[in-house]
């Protein structure tokens, strides 16, 4: 009876003709199985679906599939159920061939198409999209199986292959969160519009969370130059603070601090949250904080894929003089509707999407908003702090400084909304629009009492207060671009876009005072107010041109008009600074990849900046130089020159924590942001396992700072202060080296981090020697962890960090303003004199993956700072009737956090 089956079987697969140049990935079939043996299901198959199945007998004797029902899907989503827990692995190949395998083998035999080529030396072109939500994937890499050419999707998922040896050539394609799939190329199909679908990941793969993404390079090397992609589905796995956070899990990597964790943005290799250029589909966002910092303002549920250049980025970016991180929103569902929800102990979220147009326009729609909970509450208890004054002792009074106790009672939430719309008239053009809108309304205020002990600075050693601080703050993101993509032929490729961006914030802070001695009451009131308000319309034109196979130019140009408004004002009718700058920067750039002897690729390229506030130019040279020593090694080198003309300053606030505003440079009192940037790396990548080392020089000039420690000389009770004056100029280094070591096989993966790095300013003003900058650290240590259990992941992250530097009062005066009201001013350390104790925070996590019907769901726990160590945020000085009190501020202690996620599809 066997042997019938097999030789039905045998002549089932001889007499199904091929479907010539009909890619079968893309149909969509439908299964319902019960308890039937595997060899049946699949005569089935190949009957009714003319698939041909290529295995070993051993492999399905006796396996049987229970119970199987799927909807209209498309046949690899079908496979993934069909096998999941048979120990079945498959393959697919144009046009209908499926190779079962072993699934734990981990290596896969490539079988010849055994068909004669009929064309040679090809140009193939085509877009790579995700099987099931048919989502264009952007940088995924396509290569020439066994070779070391290739290269990558553009942003709207399109590739371009020129030179290829034939018809019958095997594509490797990838992409970060996706099973890699081998793509055989057919002397039957048409090899200029292929469209490759690939296949998500998801819960099945002991997929590697971060991998160095590969350029657009004939070359299959393990990273560009610090470049780095994380793929946003695989980022839940990790510990977060409540909500999946993209800018935190990039804080895990090496040479991005990631002991901020009152801030989701980041410091790049010495740099500020300011110096990174953030691109949201081709439009700047100027802040990426919600919650006080604590959460980014990015959604997950809306982006698709996200790109960190840490430095020696191309010459289409311009603007910012540390760092790039391109995030790219996804476009919605093209294939059918589908909608998602999720909840935390901090906030809800939705999503809906579909297509419309017969599919050739898609729609996505997300938004999130927190909610008050005791989660909440631990937030904001971090600001509640209680400790004696860590100055050293020759820096305090008799008595010390006090300490205080803290009730803060908030008001608050944050809310963010994408859309995104997207048309494809048919395979060149490509039209969409995306909008983001993002804002937190924060009441922070509090109640604050506190006490003396001994006779800080002369005080009374019977001392109590009771102060009420009002503490109002809202900002937001406005963001909105719309972009045309048009190929021109298999070689040429153009993008227009138009975009507006609009970052604006305002606090109102302000503070009743009173203090009651043994024998009297005294009240004071006092406050500031601070609003900041930044537009910016951009217009650019970007081209790819890939001349031939190993020349590739790229060129494009564009302007962005700023318009940015800045007002300060204390005790109501002091006015600080009021500054209203506007004006336009032009940008052309030029670049070209040409790869030499298939194992050297230099970039060169140029940027030239037209400032109208200076009416001058800048030029911009870039040049980086990859080598492949051999198929695991490469070395690498890149240099590059970048200006900023908007730039954000730091205020110092020795009193109540440094805060920043945003200005437009004008080389008088804020001048144009300089650095350039010096890299040498190499990496060594095999199978399982990842090296990685770079090292980097940054010289900065043109930094800011505004202080109002200093007061001018000859300054008395009668003159007035021109707090212009205090906006100071200076230098800086930053420099160091980053090792990364990845594990990207089995069950248990992740890696581990170091960076060893310094940096230093130099201000004249605060002294003839250098001194560390606030964002100083000289070690970080960090280790990134999950482990697969069938359907449960668990996540761990470990960061020590060395403490950053401060700078503290060590006694303070009173001025007399023109008002008549009087200031405080204080006398200070040296410049980040002291340092915070070391920072170090253990993180745990669990996701367990099921299936609600036929829709996907996942449920977690995060343990936020597991054994509950106390890092300190910053500190907060005041000065009550001739005493300086100090409050230390921690950030988070030990937190969980519940979530649980819901899709369709």
């Amino acid at each position: 009876m066997i042997r019938i089956r097999l030789i039905f079987l045998f002549l089932t697969i001889l007499l199904i003709p091929p479907l010539s140049g009909q890619d079968l990935t893309q149909k969509k079939i439908k299964i319902d199985y019960q308890d039937k043996p595997v060899y049946l299901i699949l005569l089935d198959l190949e009957i009714n679906y003319k698939l041909k199945f290529v295995y070993d007998k051993g492999l399905i004797d006796g396996k049987r599939i229970d119970d199987v029902v799927t909807g209209n899907w498309p046949i690899e989503k079908v496979l993934d159920v069909l096998f999941e827990g048979t120990g079945i692995g498959y393959r697919l190949e144009v046009p209908n061939l499926v190779y079962l395998i072993d699934a734990s083998d981990k290596e896969e035999v490539i079988v010849s198409s055994g068909k004669d080529p009929k064309r040679r030396d090809l140009t193939v072109s085509g877009i790579v999209k995700d099987l099931l939500t048919g989502e264009s994937l952007p940088f995924a890499t396509v290569m020439i199986h066994g070779t070391s050419f290739g290269t990558t999707t553009n942003v709207d998922g399109y590739f371009t292959l020129l030179g290829v040896a034939n018809d019958t050539m095997l594509l490797d394609v990838s992409y970060l969160g996706f099973a890699t799939k081998h793509f055989r190329l057919d002397p039957d199909l048409d090899v200029a519009n292929l469209i490759i679908g690939l296949d998500n990941a998801g819960v099945r793969l002991d997929e590697v969370v971060v991998t160095a993404a590969e350029e657009k390079q004939a070359a299959n090397a393990s990273s560009g130059i610090s470049r780095i992609s994380m793929a946003p589905s695989m980022m839940a796995k990790l510990p977060s603070y409540g909500e999946q956070d993209i800018f935190r899990s990039l804080q895990l990597l090496p040479g991005v601090s990631g002991s901020n964790e009152s801030s989701s943005g980041l410091y790049v290799r010495g740099g500020t949250p300011d110096q990174n250029l953030i691109l949201f589909d081709g439009f700047t966002v100027y802040h990426v904080d919600h919650l006080f910092g604590f959460f980014s303002a990015f959604n997950s549920n809306a982006i698709k894929d996200v790109q960190l250049y840490k430095g020696g980025f191309d010459a289409k970016y311009g603007g910012r003089i540390s760092s790039v991180v391109e995030l790219t929103g996804k476009d919605g569902n093209s294939e059918q509707f589908n909608a998602g929800a999720g909840i935390s102990l901090l906030a809800a979220n939705a999503f809906i999407e579909s297509p419309f147009a017969k599919g050739k326009g898609t729609f996505l729609i997300a938004g999130r908003r927190s909610f008050q909970s005791k989660f909440y509450r631990n937030l904001f208890n971090a600001y509640t702090g209680s400790s004696q004054s860590d100055l050293p002792q020759d820096r305090q009074g008799p008595g010390g400084f006090g300490f205080s106790q803290q009730t803060v009672q908030p008001n608050t939430y944050f809310y963010d909304l994408n859309a995104k719309l997207t048309y494809k008239s048919g395979t060149k053009d490509v039209l969409s629009l995306s909008f983001y809108n993002g804002q937190d309304d924060l009441d922070n205020s509090r109640n604050s009492d506190q006490n003396s002990f001994g006779r800080p600075f002369g005080g009374s050693s019977n001392l109590a207060f009771n102060q009420q601080n009002t503490d109002l703050t809202n900002w937001g993101n406005w963001g909105t671009s719309f972009k045309w993509s048009r190929k021109w032929n298999e070689s040429f490729y153009s993008k227009y876009q138009m975009s507006y961006s609009n970052y604006y914030s305002e606090r109102d802070r302000s503070s009743s005072t009173t203090v009651t001695r043994e024998d009297s009451t005294y009240t004071n009131n006092n406050g500031n107010y601070e609003y900041n308000d930044l537009k910016d319309y951009h217009f650019k034109l970007e081209n790819e041109w890939q001349i031939d196979k190993w020349n590739w130019m790229e060129f494009g140009l564009e302007g962005s008009y700023n318009d940015i408004r800045y007002q300060y004002t204390q005790n109501d009718t002091s006015s600080i600074l009021d500054r209203l700058n506007k004006g336009w920067t032009y940008a052309a750039y030029a670049q070209n990849r040409l790869t030499l002897g298939e194992r050297a690729i230099v970039k060169a390229g140029l940027r030239g900046n037209y400032y109208t506030v200076t009416n001058k130019w800048y030029l911009e040279p870039r040049v980086s130089l990859t080598y492949l020593v051999n198929d695991q090694l490469k070395l690498k080198a890149a240099f590059g020159n970048y200006h900023q003309f908007a730039t954000r300053i730091i205020r110092e606030d020795i009193q109540q924590g440094s805060r920043d505003f945003w200005l437009l440079a004008d080389e008088t009192k804020v001048p144009i942001s300089q650095a350039y940037h010096y890299i040498l790396g190499a990496s060594y990548e095999n199978t399982n396992w990842l090296f990685h080392m770079e090292a980097y020089y940054k010289p900065m000039t043109g930094l800011s700072e505004y202080s109002t420690r200093f007061v001018p000389s000859g300054f008395g009770p009668d003159r007035s202060l021109n707090y212009e004056e205090f906006f100071y100029t200076g230098d800086g280094i930053a420099k160091g080296v980053e090792w990364l070591v990845q594990k990207k096989f089995g069950a248990w993966n992740g890696w581990i981090g170091y960076t060893l790095g310094s940096v230093k300013y130099q201000f004249d003003q605060f002294g003839d020697d250098p001194y560390p900058a606030n964002q100083d650290q000289t070690h970080e240590f960090k280790i990134v962890s999950t482990y697969r259990i069938g359907r449960l992941t668990l996540g761990g992250t470990f960061i020590y960090a060395t403490g950053k530097p401060y700078t503290a009062p060590v006694g303070f005066y009173e001025v007399r303003l023109l008002n008549g009201s009087t200031g405080d001013f204080f006398e200070v350390s040296d410049k980040n004199a002291f340092r915070y104790p070391d920072y170090h925070r253990l993180d745990i996590s669990a996701t367990m993956d099921f299936r609600i019907g036929q829709s996907k769901a996942n449920a977690g726990l995060t343990l936020f700072n597991l054994y509950n160590h106390k890092n300190v945020w910053y500190k907060e000085y005041e000065v009550i009737e001739g005493s300086l009190y100090e409050t230390n501020v921690s950030l988070l202690g030990f937190t969980p956090s519940l979530f649980f996620n819901w899709t369709l599809h």
